[in-house]
């Protein structure tokens, strides 16, 4: 049934949904949940939740409230283990100022943990990736290379630098990043996560008709992932990335295997992709820098050709 109040619903599928409740409230809601990336229970905890979290970042809302999502193998995992994934996911509700409010669980093969989150926005100030306008520039606010030093974990090859800063990485809120795009006034946003930057970056094209230039030189990038890379150690959602999305992108110039490996990487609780004029575009990175986040203009947004993910060097 549609509904007048449905401000971003499946008609115009987003990070999140978006139903008003009066001229200055809208709900956004959001659920996510996930298998595990890394072995310690408590920092998958907080990785889950930070990802959950960020859908609602990512429409520029605020989450006030959260609720437990649970697959646990009863029998093959000690019931300890759930309560460090529970006490770290909880950690970051509490960071982001989200109350818990409940959850569910079910004796699942396989151990998943996630968020249901529901968070307020202004409906006059929700951010889509509809809005991106031709002429805007494009911040990217955290490196890419998180699947691909995950599966390098997965076969023992990754280094603990690599492993502490990808960690570091995936369990920073999106909080700062979206109440800065917010203060400033940005056009669009969406967030990368499983569909790797090209795949968000073709969403954003698709959705507001236009076409997004991409500089490969300028993307923020582990160096590990490259590395890791270049030895073959990249899963399996980039190589379905890449065969669904390669159709709509062109390659202007050359770019290195990695590299391309890294465009198609799927991340976990990546950064915003903000879609910004030009004329606040460097008070936009301003202002992030001074909240702690290290932010890159990576590309900008163009009317030809509508549809289309534009990769230059």
């Amino acid at each position: 049934m549609k509904s007048p109040n449905l401000i971003v619903g499946l008609e115009n599928p987003d990070d999140a949904g978006v139903y008003q409740l009066t001229d200055d409230i809208a709900l956004v809601q959001t659920v996510d949940f996930f298998t595990p990336i890394v072995d310690d229970p408590f920092t998958f905890g907080q990785i889950a939740a930070v990802n959950s979290l960020s859908d609602i970042y990512a429409m520029g809302g605020k989450p006030i409230t959260a609720m437990n999502i649970v697959g646990f193998p009863v029998n093959k995992f000690d019931i300890s283990i759930l309560k460090e994934i529970l006490r770290g996911g909880l950690e970051k509700m509490a960071e982001a100022d989200v109350v818990l409010v409940g959850g569910h669980s079910i004796d699942d093969q396989e151990l998943k943990y996630g968020l249901a989150v529901t968070g307020l926005i202004h409906p006059q100030k929700v951010l889509t990736k509809q809005g991106a306008r031709a002429g805007d520039a494009l911040i990217l606010t955290k490196p890419l290379g998180t699947g691909i030093i995950a599966t390098a974990l997965k076969g023992k090859a990754a280094s603990a630098p690599a492993v502490d800063r990808m960690v570091k990485t995936m369990t920073t809120l999106n909080k700062a990043a979206s109440e800065v795009a917010q203060e400033i006034g940005v056009h669009g946003c969406t967030d990368i996560t499983g569909f790797g930057i090209i795949g968000h970056s073709y969403e954003i094209a698709r959705a507001s008709n236009t076409a997004v230039f991409l500089h490969a030189s300028s993307i923020p990038v582990f160096p590990e992932a490259l590395e890791y890379a270049r030895m073959g150690l990249v899963p399996g959602g980039a190589h379905a990335n890449r065969t669904f999305y390669e159709p709509f992108v062109e390659y202007r110039e050359t770019i290195s295997d990695e590299m391309r490996d890294i465009l198609y990487d799927p991340q976990t609780s990546g950064g915003l992709l903000l879609s910004v004029s030009r004329e606040k575009a460097e008070s936009l990175l301003e202002q992030l820098n001074n909240r702690g986040v290290r932010a890159f203009m990576v590309g900008e947004i163009c009317d030809n050709p509508p549809g289309k993910v534009i990769i230059r060097k």
